[in-house]
């Protein structure tokens, strides 16, 4: 680089950033993780909370409670390399650490002359609501419930995210200026048509709130909830009875939340029954171990069949499953096994299978399985000036998919009610001589997340937070794992004397001799082409899709031709405004 920073647009340098940084590629709002780990090692958790937040606007909610689709991703956990970053509570880290209250947000556009209203205070609707407030329009949020947040507040306890910690990260949004609008419910109190009316454009995000019917004789008798209507009412302080012996069927995050909540509630005996296996379920290993720490049992390749009672719930009829081929979506198709059946008795059963959105009431609006019909890249429907975003478009996903796509929704509706562009994608390179990584830092253990213990402090108080979050000194200790992918090591051919000190060195089969570069159709590096005859070497390359950035190969060069460049995608101020 003949510059000291330069930013690109070249596709092939996003396709490298895809391949290059596989935390940020995997992460939907497609937050700047080493850079963020970086200032929690440096000792800075202001300028790491504000990194987060720059791209997933709830750090203190997400480091809580976010699916990590990242730490899957994360390099360090390749085979031989041992496991992942904990990419998430470091997130809280920052969070934690941080100083004083959230800064306001500067404005860096002037105002614009267009109003938005957007339904549901959930995820998508506060991400959308930020992006497009602090873009200058005119924003509205039309939340149904007492108070803003939707699943937030209402599906997940306050034993896994305390409500201050969201009031203050709602309340930042709110502070750009954004109006919000409680206990209206769109279609009774106000229709979308009024809406559409008062205002330039309208965003439905309401997510999703119609629980899943398993439709089993006897669902309809008392005692039996949905998994989502049980944590509504849990969380508005309208506690269920219960009783003693509690069964909850399913096997995401809400049936989770489900068991944990009925323990603390009173239950003496609770059991999650599973179709398929442990080794089946998409929620994060933590959650398992602390379900399992607190007494939960789990029951695994098993089918309800009916409910069973008279006046009142009784028990479950179930018959054993067995497990067959995975599908093409990763899960494994079950079979019954005649002849297996039994019952498990229960004062209670919670359904939580999932839900799916509630239509909203439009005369003529164009509906599709209770969704109105969009366009998925431009989030528009048939009506002008209506957008659908999140859970109300997808079905179910995860807070930091919504996120995303609030976000997404509002970058499109910003640029169609102006007809500019605010801000890009740009993948930003600076020359850099970070250097000071241990080759021992890569042997440092996976830092655990601390929990209350003895576990029976944790129901002293519905509300008492189990992970009580890492301190300081921790955090920097995992800080330290990140291989920080975002750093570029390359190697100067006009320079480099074919020595083979950096590969003798390398820790990792990271370097090599090639004898062509494989590209892909926007000239992005696809890979290596390797020999061992000297007379076919061209190049020493570093592979920096195996490279663990330890720079031991920057430390031995004789002749000082490596470089290390930082590339990061970032977002910018449009260069064009098209």
């Amino acid at each position: 680089m003949s510059e000291p920073v330069v930013f690109s647009t070249a596709p092939e340098d996003f396709d490298y950033m895809r391949f290059n940084v596989p935390c940020q590629g995997a992460c939907p709002a497609a937050t700047n993780i080493p850079a963020y780990i970086r200032r929690v090692f440096e000792g800075n958790p202001d300028a790491s909370y504000h990194i987060n937040r720059m791209a997933n606007i709830l750090p203190g909610v997400l480091g809580r409670i976010c699916s990590r689709p990242c730490e899957n991703l994360c390099r360090h956990g390749e085979a031989e390399l041992g496991s992942p970053v904990n990419i998430c509570h470091l997130k809280r880290a920052a969070a934690d650490f941080k100083t004083g209250r959230i800064p306001k947000e500067k404005q860096l556009f002037p105002r614009v002359d267009k109003s938005v209203a957007v339904i549901g205070s959930g995820p998508a609707g506060l991400a959308a609501a930020h992006d497009l407030a602090g873009l200058g329009f005119d924003v509205t949020l039309f939340e149904a419930f007492p108070e803003p947040g939707g699943m937030l507040r209402y599906g997940i306890p306050s034993f896994r995210l305390p409500r201050h910690l969201l009031d203050a990260e709602i309340q930042a949004i709110l502070d750009l200026g954004v109006r919000l609008k409680t206990g209206v419910r769109i279609g009774v109190d106000v229709t979308v048509e009024r809406l559409l009316s008062d205002h330039d454009a309208v965003l439905a995000a309401a997510g999703c709130y119609d629980a899943n019917r398993l439709n089993l004789p006897g669902e309809d008798l008392p005692g039996v909830y949905y998994g989502l209507d049980f944590m509504i009412d849990v969380c508005s302080g309208n506690i269920p009875k219960l009783g003693d012996k509690v069964l909850v069927i399913g096997a995401g995050f809400t049936a989770f939340d489900c068991v944990r909540s009925s323990l603390r509630l009173g239950a003496k005996e609770i059991r999650l029954c599973l179709r398929r296996t442990e080794e089946d379920l998409v929620v994060n290993p933590d959650e398992i171990l602390e379900a399992k720490k607190e007494g939960i049992h789990m029951e695994s390749l098993m089918l309800s069949r009916r409910i069973v009672g008279k006046n009142r719930v009784e028990g479950v009829a179930f018959v054993r499953t067995r497990p067959g081929e995975r599908r093409p979506d990763g899960k494994r198709d079950i079979a019954p096994i005649d002849g297996s059946d039994f019952v498990l008795p229960a004062d209670a059963v919670i359904i939580a299978t999932g839900q799916r959105p509630r239509p909203l009431e439009m005369p003529g609006g164009q509906t599709d399985r209770h969704t109105f019909k969009a366009d998925p890249d431009t989030l528009a429907t048939s009506r002008p000036g209506l957008y659908v975003a999140g859970d109300y478009l997808t079905g179910p996903s995860t807070v930091i998919e919504a996120i995303a796509m609030g976000r997404r929704a509002a970058e499109q509706m910003a640029r169609d009610l102006t007809g500019r562009r605010f801000r890009e994608k740009a993948v930003r390179m600076e020359e850099t001589d970070i250097t000071d990584r241990q080759r021992a830092w890569d042997f440092l253990p996976r830092q655990d997340m601390p929990t209350i213990q003895p576990v029976e402090e944790r129901f002293e108080a519905f509300e008492k937070e189990v992970e009580t979050g890492f301190p300081m000194d921790q955090a920097v200790a995992e800080s330290k794992r990140c291989y920080l992918c975002y750093l570029h090591y390359e190697i100067d051919l006009d320079r480099c004397i074919y020595c083979r000190y950096c590969i003798d060195v390398a820790p990792r089969d990271c370097i090599k001799m090639v004898k062509a570069v494989q590209t892909n159709a926007v000239g992005a590096v696809t890979g290596l082409v390797e020999t061992t005859n000297w007379r076919e070497v061209h190049a020493i390359v570093i592979d920096n899709a195996r490279c663990i950035r330890c720079g031991e190969c920057l430390r031995v060069c004789p002749v000082n031709c490596i470089s290390v460049t930082r590339v990061e995608l970032v977002e910018r101020l449009s260069q064009t405004g098209e």
